[in-house]
């Protein structure tokens, strides 16, 4: 929880128990729980706002026709780069046939030039 450790949190605790009071503490935490139950709730409200909105304007439809479209992009780069790899391989292996034939026919030592 925020690289904070066990003992630094009993630290903190203690400090705010110094500061508060036994009675206080309480209070503090049931304020602080419903600031958050409060908070949870406005992001909610916002959010389903904005999906409301997205849904009303036709966006939610955009991005998922968004998303097809650049899946069938990706799967069409997908099988080109797939053709084009094969087809180098094939051509390097008609290469390597070729140039080994030309070695095969060459007879005799092969002398260096100078």
């Amino acid at each position: 929880m925020f690289g904070i450790g066990g003992g630094e949190l009993i630290f903190i605790l203690f400090i705010v128990l110094m500061l508060f009071g036994s009675d206080k503490v309480p209070e503090i935490a049931r304020t602080m729980g419903k600031a958050m139950a409060q908070l949870k709730n406005a992001t909610n409200d916002i959010k389903s706002e904005i999906q409301k909105g997205a849904e009303e304007n036709g966006m939610d439809k955009t991005f998922q026709d968004f998303r097809t479209n650049f899946s069938d992009v990706s799967n069409n780069i997908s099988n080109e780069i797939t053709k084009a790899k094969d087809n180098l391989l094939a051509e390097t292996n008609t290469r390597i046939d070729e140039v080994k034939k030309e070695v095969d026919e060459v007879s005799g030592p092969i002398k260096r030039k100078d």
